[in-house]
């Protein structure tokens, strides 16, 4: 019998996409970072960054662009490869359970005796390996790019970076994964990764505009992964314990449910 079958499956049968996203993150970092010693310390920058309304400089995290590990977070980490990492695990954790039911797969893969419980848990483990492996690359090109890009980025800091970029986007990703394999329905998973991330990114930038809605920042993990400037500032450890440890729980919830709930119903 072979070791975490449907671990293997997965994560094979998705290697053109996983490709395709490590491409994209790829050149956001050779679009980006490379840029830095003629803008991010330059006096023009600085002249465009307060040129614009302080509103959008706080919302775009652009305050502390300034500096080489500011302009990779506000850019980087903050903003495309987000938004990257993000998409990807979503797509991947809605489609892990809820696409295969709606295309009636699900009950092919019952039938040939694994468990419901197996199903999510394997699956959800290709969905964790993806990311991890994508932050991975992230973080690779970011310490290599940091000499000739005069980041001066530390190399502790970046590793806990790439810890909250990983489960950042792994909460949207599990949040899909949780609501599709509940459901059954991969449009709904897909809802909820996207609302998770959203509200996230936009309760951060409302937050961060004055003191009456700073309680803002307190529901957004957005906020949570990078809120401390984890690029310069190192990682917040408790942060990303919350981060992943609710991946955790919904994975662990949708597992659950799949067992107790008739499928194809």
């Amino acid at each position: 019998m072979k070791t975490l079958p449907l671990f293997r499956r997965a994560f094979l049968d998705t290697w053109r996409s996983t490709l395709g996203w490590a491409a994209g993150l790829a050149a956001a970092c050779f679009l980006y970072l490379p840029l830095y010693p003629s803008l991010g310390g330059s006096a023009e920058m600085q002249d465009m960054v307060n040129a614009l309304p302080p509103e959008m400089t706080k919302a775009l995290n652009y305050d502390q662009i300034a500096t080489g590990p500011g302009y990779a977070q506000a850019t980087l980490y903050g903003l495309l490869g987000f938004m990257l990492m993000t998409i990807a695990s979503v797509a991947w954790g809605a489609a892990a359970v809820g696409g295969d039911e709606e295309s009636g797969q699900l009950e092919l893969t019952l039938a040939h005796g694994v468990t419901r419980g197996q199903v999510v848990l394997e699956r959800a483990l290709a969905l964790f390996l993806r990311v991890v492996l994508l932050a991975a690359l992230v973080c690779a090109l970011v310490w290599l790019l940091n000499g000739p890009a005069q980041l001066d980025i530390k190399l502790d800091n970046l590793l806990g970076a790439t810890v909250l970029f990983a489960g950042l986007a792994l909460l949207s990703g599990t949040a899909a994964l949780c609501v599709g394999t509940v459901t059954g329905r991969r449009t709904y998973g897909l809802a909820a990764g996207a609302t998770v991330a959203v509200l996230g990114y936009v309760f951060n930038a409302v937050g961060r505009q004055s003191k009456e809605v700073e309680w803002l920042l307190e529901l957004s993990p957005y906020h949570w992964a990078y809120g401390n400037s984890p690029v310069a500032n190192g990682a917040d450890w408790a942060a990303a314990a919350w981060l992943w440890g609710i991946s955790a729980a919904l994975v662990a919830v949708a597992a659950v449910a799949l067992e107790r709930r008739d499928v194809g119903a």
